[in-house]
C-alpha cells in the first residue's frame, strides 16, 4: 500500500457540517473501491452521530453515486438486542439509510443477535466474516472502508479500555461488556480495524473533547483508550469549536500535520493487505464538541 506522511486536521463548524463532509467521502470511497475491485465493503457504526450522514447517503445527489447492488454492509460493532430494538446499531441504520436505498438484502451483514450469549453471536459474525472474504485462519478482512466513532475515555467500536477485547490479536469478533454499559456487545478486534484500506471516526459530544486532544494520531499512547486507537493515522477529521480544537491543531502542527476549516479532503485508497500490513487511510470528522450526544 501507499504510505501517507501528510497529515491533516479538518475542523467543521458542528454536526450538519461534519455530515455534509463525511456524506460526500462515504459516497466517493464507496464508489472508488467499487470501479476498482467489481465489490465493496463498509462497516457501519451506532449512536447518534451517523444518522445525518445517512440520511445525506439516502438522498440525491449522493444515492445515485453508491453502488449500492455491489455494496456490502457489515457492523464494526453491535449491542446484543433484538434487531428491532431502538438500542440497536443495525436498526438505526435500516431506519436512516438501508431501507431508503436499493441494496438487495443479501448484501446486508447484520450482527446475529439471536444467536445466543455473546460469546455466541460474536462466533457466529466471524463465521460470517470469514465466509464473506473468503478467508484462511490467520488472514483478517480487507474492509474498504470502516465508520468508527469515539467514547469519552477514548474507546472507538465496544474496545473498551482495560477489557480483553482490546488485547485480543487472533479472533476476528469477539465479546465485549463493561459495567457502566447497560447491554453487552459484540466488536471487531484491533486487526480488522487496522486492516482497513480506509476508516472514517464521527465523533461530536462535548464529553469527548479531552480524550480527542490527547488523541493526536503522532501520540496514539495518550488517552485511557489509547490501546483501542490505530497506530497511525493518515488524516483527521475534526468539528470543534475554536476553543476545544485549539490544542488538537497546535499537536497536529508540531507534528508536521496540517489544519484546515471546512474542507474535506478526496479519500486515497491503499492496495490489498493482510494483517501484517500497515493501516489504510485513517480520517477524524470530529463535530462540535459543545453539543451532547453518544
Amino acid at each position: 500500500m501507499t504510505e501517507h506522511s501528510t497529515r491533516s486536521v479538518i475542523v467543521a463548524a458542528d454536526g450538519e457540517a461534519l455530515a455534509q463532509q463525511a456524506a460526500p467521502y462515504v459516497a466517493q470511497t464507496l464508489a472508488t473501491a467499487a470501479s476498482a475491485r467489481g465489490t465493496c465493503s463498509v462497516a457501519l457504526s451506532g449512536g447518534s452521530t451517523p444518522r445525518r450522514t445517512h440520511e445525506l447517503l439516502a438522498a440525491a445527489p449522493l444515492r445515485d453515486l453508491v453502488p449500492w447492488d455491489r455494496l456490502h454492509v457489515f457492523w464494526g460493532d453491535e449491542r446484543c438486542v433484538p434487531p428491532d430494538h431502538a438500542e440497536s446499531n443495525y436498526h438505526m441504520a435500516y431506519e436512516t439509510l438501508l431501507s431508503l436505498v436499493p441494496i438487495p438484502p443479501q448484501n446486508v451483514h447484520r450482527v446475529p443477535t439471536e444467536a445466543g450469549a455473546p460469546v455466541a453471536v460474536a462466533a457466529q459474525y466471524e463465521r460470517e466474516l470469514r465466509s464473506h472474504f473468503g478467508l484462511e485462519v490467520e488472514d483478517v478482512p480487507v474492509f474498504d472502508l470502516l465508520l468508527l466513532g469515539m467514547g469519552p475515555d477514548g474507546y472507538t467500536a465496544s474496545l473498551f479500555p482495560g477489557g480483553p477485547a482490546v488485547e485480543e490479536t487472533r479472533r476476528l469478533v469477539v465479546p465485549s461488556d463493561i459495567d457502566y454499559m447497560p447491554h453487552p456487545r459484540v466488536t471487531f478486534t484491533l486487526p480488522v480495524l487496522n486492516a482497513a484500506r480506509a476508516v472514517a471516526f464521527l465523533v461530536t459530544g462535548r464529553d469527548k473533547a479531552p480524550a480527542l486532544t490527547k488523541a493526536s494520531p503522532a501520540t496514539p499512547a495518550s488517552p485511557p483508550g489509547a490501546s483501542t486507537l490505530p497506530a497511525t493515522s493518515a488524516g483527521i477529521w475534526t468539528a470543534l469549536p475554536p476553543a476545544s480544537s485549539r490544542g488538537l491543531n497546535r499537536r497536529s502542527k508540531r507534528h508536521g500535520q496540517h489544519a484546515h476549516r471546512q474542507r474535506c479532503p478526496q479519500p486515497r485508497l491503499a492496495g490489498d493487505h493482510r494483517s501484517t500490513a500497515r493501516p489504510g487511510a485513517w480520517r477524524w470528522l470530529l463535530g462540535d464538541l459543545r453539543s451532547e450526544a453518544r
